[in-house]
């Protein structure tokens, strides 16, 4: 099926022959008469576009199987750009087994995204008003306002003292109205992951993670879904796109560039914004982020620290445990930060609701945090001084490295056998067999 807003065009492969069986119109009532006609042993095949989910929603309730066609794994069609085209392109590669497919995810995935994306595309907005109000001022010459937050109550008055030109003026107000009704959208998309989160037992295990708010958890989840589809942490990195390229051909040495940035974007950035946050607060994940800012910048190693939060949510949620050095307290407060959110009764002056007031029991969470970091550091400090010399694409086998390997092919854990070159003094050897014998070369 080529999916279009109005119509889907159908193309037939059957006994090895693939023919062209017309149109039906994209609505509720044909779709499902359309799964009706279908049988058991049938496969349908459609390209994943806007609104291919209420498709195969209704497919579904029919006897046939219904896949959804990777688009960037779609060959080209030729000079010709029909509907026709595409569709016989469909059959063809699902009949010969070269279609690769991706998962379709559940109605309550696909509510969480659109939450998401809409919760995204208003602080976007949000975003935008307040640096054209902040354009303003530099254009007048207003200078540096005296506090924090100039959208604020402090900040609004200082606005209001501002002597500006009536054309100017018309934008700050129109921006300010336009920020106060942005501010009660993203309070009202808040109050819906809130209460989503709430009734999610693997975002309120994500929460336990300090510096992982409530947004990254959500935008996770959105992205991933079902977490028992990824055998591995790897694989659930590379579907976020925070793998890094490789490009290596031949006995030449392979090369390693910038991740590959494919899947959610915005669940990418959500990674990456609480990067920054875990490295301002004590614990091993601070300690990864020093280590790898000192060898390769900040920005490295903000990315290489979203991907270790990647790999920790993998290993919470398989194995249904919580963070080991999360702040009891602090997991407290985020949870009741939910619960009022959503429009929980206030219960001030009542020991143990928040969880998070008590300055003595956050100072010994933090003591225990710090000496988690120290543990840290003492076990790669241990772990590097014990190891070989680097020989290769890096450190460990299998693991990617921005330097070029020395004769290793990427992501291989044992190196192909290359023949002496008498232009190249054969690389050091670590193992305690003994060295081959030596070659005469002429």
């Amino acid at each position: 099926m080529d999916v279009h807003r109005d119509f889907c065009e159908i193309a037939i492969s059957q006994d090895g022959q693939v023919r062209s069986a017309g149109r039906i119109v994209t609505g509720v009532p044909e779709l499902q008469l359309f799964a009706q006609s279908l049988v058991s042993t049938d496969v349908v095949v459609l390209e994943a576009t806007s609104g291919a989910d209420r498709i195969v929603d209704e497919l579904r309730r029919g006897p046939a199987r219904v896949v959804v066609a990777n688009t960037r794994r779609l060959p080209a069609v030729g000079r010709a750009k029909t509907d026709k085209l595409d569709a016989l392109m469909l059959a063809r590669l699902a009949a010969a087994g070269m279609l690769e497919t991706v998962w379709t995810p559940d109605a309550q995935t696909r509510a969480l995204r659109r939450v998401c994306a809409r919760r995204d595309s208003l602080v976007k907005a949000r975003t935008r008003a307040k640096n054209e109000t902040q354009a303003v001022l530099g254009r007048n010459l207003c200078g540096r306002p005296p506090v924090t937050d100039l959208f604020g109550k402090g900040g609004r008055l200082w606005l209001a003292e501002q002597t500006l030109p009536i054309d100017e003026q018309m934008t700050v107000d129109g921006c300010l109205r336009q920020i106060d009704f942005l501010d009660c959208e993203v309070a009202a998309m808040d109050r819906a992951l809130a209460a989503q989160a709430l009734s999610s037992e693997q975002m309120r295990r994500l929460l336990t993670v300090p510096g992982v708010a409530l947004n990254t958890a959500a935008c996770f989840m959105a992205a991933v879904g079902d977490i028992r589809r990824f055998d591995s942490a790897r694989k659930l990195v590379g579907y976020l796109g925070l793998d890094p390229r490789v490009r290596q051909s031949g006995s030449s040495d392979a090369r390693h560039g910038r991740i590959s940035k494919e899947g959610s974007a915005l669940a990418r950035a959500m990674l990456g914004e609480a990067a920054w946050s875990v490295a301002k607060t004590p614990g091993p994940l601070k300690a990864f982020f020093e280590r790898v800012r000192a060898r390769k910048g900040a920005q490295v190693a903000a990315t290489a620290t979203a991907r270790k939060l990647a790999c920790l949510f993998w290993c919470m949620l398989t194995r249904e445990e919580d963070y080991a050095y999360a702040r009891p307290s602090m997991t407290r407060h985020k949870i009741r930060q939910l619960e009022l959110a959503c429009g929980a009764p206030s219960q001030k002056g009542r020991k143990g609701v928040a969880g998070n007031r008590s300055v003595a029991l956050r100072e010994q969470e933090r003591q225990l945090a710090r000496q988690a970091e120290t543990a840290y550091r003492r076990t790669v400090a241990d772990w590097q001084a014990t190891r070989p010399a680097e020989v290769g694409a890096g450190a460990t086998p299998g693991r990617a490295s921005s330097e070029p390997s020395k004769g290793k092919a990427a992501r291989q854990t044992t190196a192909p056998t290359v023949c002496a070159s008498p232009r190249r003094s054969p690389a050091p050897s670590h193992s305690l067999s003994p060295a081959p014998p030596k070659v005469e070369t002429t």
